[in-house]
């Protein structure tokens, strides 16, 4: 099983992630980021990232020895979002970002991610690079050879002053609640909503190394919805633990999912006339309704595989402004060079201030239709495309959905399952169609 998943390295810290395997992945990433470079004569830099996972310290430790033992000068930033890390790369012009994180992801988990020289993330083929330089045999640097580590007490700060740079319309008059899902965003969230002019009351902003994504943040929404409520405010707004992704909650409590979000921002931006080529990029999981919307505001919709990394090559590819995920990714390419929950929070709350609309209001423009996702596990998802029962069901499904639905089977990258997911009119007849497939796929795939 290849290492890199579409999001980096992933796993069980300490058992499946291990320092050993951090320390290899750093020292093959400066191999070849070495190699690659067009100045022989110029010692390459890094910054090292963490969310607030326990499991993190030894990480960065790991890696941080990794980089330094082969000749990289590394910026130590602590505990910062995952785009503040991709936003630092590109400001000090670094060589290579290190970001050590599992995102939304129980605490037990960790992962590296690696962003390359402007803040990118990297693309498969040097990933498969590295993973293949690792362990290898190598000429060790001695004296001044070897990198040395700056603590840089001035990274959040300077991640704040980007995100405040892209507030046009202050945020007076608007009452928030942020969970910041006790991760990296705990301290730079609050601060940035409060900079930028509203009302902020702030929750599971206390980490403690173990309390990440513990039934809060954008996977948990009933903690947020709850608070809003209670609190009267306008709009709560939620972030999983490396803040790369938004989610939120209207005054009503109703749920703003990823492609509500992206509805939203693309009819300001074509309002403004910063929508690149009229177009915005979403993924095949996109909702149904999330197309409709687009087609009623004539904006083109282009889609990518599952994966934020995809969204932007496509964006950088075809110049394309805005693109996003239902999970919450959202990138805005004038902005930043990566999905950034925190500067997609403070669009969406212009957004809501420009119009003198309530959230609920901007959010009506899209109807969600219902999805249903199954995971069918424990299955040969390599045969998936190879099976003509399975093409037959699929299509059986798709002409009984119509055009009020769609059918959508995926394997797994990381994991062996398929996912089923059906869209239709009503939710039992998605939940229906879903179950009849997903029983079709595991008869056929075990």
């Amino acid at each position: 099983m290849a290492l890199f998943g579409t999001d980096g390295i992933r796993g069980l810290a300490n058992s499946e992630l291990t320092a050993e395997i951090a320390l290899d992945v750093s020292v093959a990433a400066a191999h070849i980021l070495v190699e690659s470079s067009s100045n022989k004569d110029h010692q390459p830099t890094a910054i090292v990232g963490q969310d607030s996972r326990a499991s993190g310290e030894f990480l960065e430790a790991a890696v941080v020895a990794g980089l330094t033992s082969a000749g990289i000068n590394v910026y130590r930033v602590g505990v910062l979002p995952t785009p503040a890390i991709a936003h630092l790369v590109a400001e000090l012009k670094c060589d290579l970002g290190v970001m050590i994180s599992a995102s939304h992801n129980p605490m037990p988990d960790n992962g590296i991610k690696l962003f390359a020289r402007g803040g990118g993330k990297l693309d498969d083929a040097i990933e498969a690079r590295i993973e293949a330089r690792m362990g290898e045999e190598w000429k060790r640097p001695t004296g001044r050879g070897v990198g040395r580590v700056v603590n840089d007490e001035s990274a959040t700060e300077r991640y704040l002053q980007h995100l405040l740079a892209s507030v046009e319309t202050p945020l007076k008059g608007l009452k928030i609640v942020v969970d910041c899902a006790n991760g990296a965003s705990s301290s730079v969230a609050p601060e940035a909503y409060r900079r930028a002019g509203a009302e902020v009351i702030a929750i599971f902003n206390q980490p403690d190394g173990w309390n990440i994504n513990d039934d809060c943040g954008s996977t948990h929404l009933h903690q947020l919805r709850a608070a809003v409520l209670k609190e009267g405010a306008d709009v709560g707004i939620a972030h999983d633990g490396d803040a790369d992704r938004c989610l939120a909650i209207d005054a009503l409590g109703n749920e703003i999912d990823g492609d509500h979000i992206l509805t939203i921002l693309a009819r300001g931006f074509k309002a403004r006339g910063k929508l690149t080529g009229n177009t915005v990029v979403g993924t095949v999981m996109s909702n149904l309704g999330f197309m409709h919307a687009m087609k009623e505001s004539e904006i083109d919709v282009v889609t990518t595989p599952v994966g934020d990394r995809y969204v932007l090559e496509n964006m950088i590819a075809n110049n394309y402004s805005l693109g996003g995920e239902q999970s919450g990714h959202v990138i805005m390419r004038d902005l930043a060079n990566t999905g950034d929950g925190v500067l997609t929070a403070l669009q969406l709350l212009q957004e809501i201030v420009r119009t003198g609309k309530t959230l609920k209001e901007l959010a009506a423009s899209m109807v969600r239709f219902p999805q249903v996702l199954i995971n069918v596990k424990d299955v040969k998802k390599e045969n998936l495309e190879k099976s003509s029962a399975i093409a037959d069901a699929v299509r059986v499904a798709t002409g009984q959905l119509g055009v009020s639905g769609r059918v959508l089977l995926r394997a797994s990258g990381t994991e062996a399952l398929v996912r089923v997911m059906v869209e239709a009119s009503s939710d039992n007849l998605a939940e229906e169609v879903a179950r009849s497939l997903a029983a079709i796929v595991k008869t056929e795939l075990r």
